[in-house]
C-alpha cells in the first residue's frame, strides 16, 4: 500500500452467503468513506431485489441500486439490480444491459469487473468473497493484469468458498484475507487518504 492516491473505485463480488458478507465488510466503514463502492451480488432473476434496503440497516454509506447513466459517487454503495448486467464506463457512469448470462448469472461479477478494469485500470481495487460458483475470478485477474489491486476472502472463512478458491487460483491476488481483515485494509486505506488531503 505505497501509493493509495490514485484509487478511483472498489468492486466487490458475492453470491452465496453475500448478505452477510457485504454487511460484515462495508459495517464498518465511515460514511464519508473516499471511494465508491460497486457491488455485485447474485439474485434471483424475477424478484424485487430488498438487499439495499437491508444493507442501508447495517451500514453507515448510503446504499442504492445503480441506475442506467447514472454518475459514480464517493461515499456510496452500488448494487446491480436483479437480471442486469452492470458496467462501468469511462466517464464512471453506469450501463445496464439484457446480455447473455454469464457464468449462469445475470448480474455477472466478471462483467462489472472487466468494464471496471478497462475504465479505471491500476485505479480499481477488486474484492472476491463468498460463493459457490467460479464468477469473478477471470474478471479479478483482469483487474489484476490493469495494474489494480486485488483481494479475496479467505476460501476457509467463507460461507461457500467455491468462488473464492477460483478466484485465488486464477487471479493469484495480492491479499487472502479474511473479511475483517480486509475491511481493517481499507480503513487504513481511507485514513492514508484523508491525511493526504489535509497536507
Amino acid at each position: 500500500m505505497s501509493d493509495t492516491s490514485g484509487f478511483k473505485l472498489l468492486v466487490v463480488g458475492s453470491s452465496l452467503g453475500g448478505m452477510t458478507a457485504l454487511v460484515q465488510l462495508l459495517g464498518r466503514l465511515p460514511e464519508d468513506f473516499f471511494l465508491p463502492v460497486v457491488a455485485v451480488q447474485h439474485l434471483a432473476p424475477s424478484t424485487e431485489s430488498q438487499l439495499a434496503e437491508i444493507l442501508n440497516r447495517h451500514i453507515a454509506l448510503q446504499v442504492k441500486e445503480a441506475e442506467e447513466k447514472e454518475s459514480i459517487s464517493a461515499s456510496t454503495v452500488y448494487l446491480a439490480p436483479p437480471n442486469y448486467h452492470l458496467l462501468v464506463e469511462t466517464d464512471l457512469t453506469f450501463t445496464l444491459t439484457l446480455d447473455e448470462l454469464v457464468n449462469y448469472a445475470r448480474p455477472a461479477i466478471d462483467v462489472l469487473f472487466e468494464t471496471a478494469a478497462e475504465a479505471c485500470g491500476p485505479a480499481v481495487i477488486g474484492i472476491v468473497m463468498t460463493g459457490a460458483n467460479s464468477d469473478g475470478a477471470k474478471g479479478l485477474s483482469h483487474i489484476k493484469q490493469k495494474g489494480g489491486w486485488t483481494m479475496v476472502q479467505e476460501p476457509s472463512t467463507a460461507q461457500s468458498k467455491a468462488m473464492p478458491d477460483a478466484a485465488v487460483k486464477t487471479a493469484k491476488p495480492d491479499l487472502v484475507l479474511p473479511i475483517d481483515a480486509i475491511t481493517d485494509w481499507l480503513l487504513a486505506l481511507h485514513t492514508t487518504q484523508k491525511r493526504r488531503t489535509l497536507v
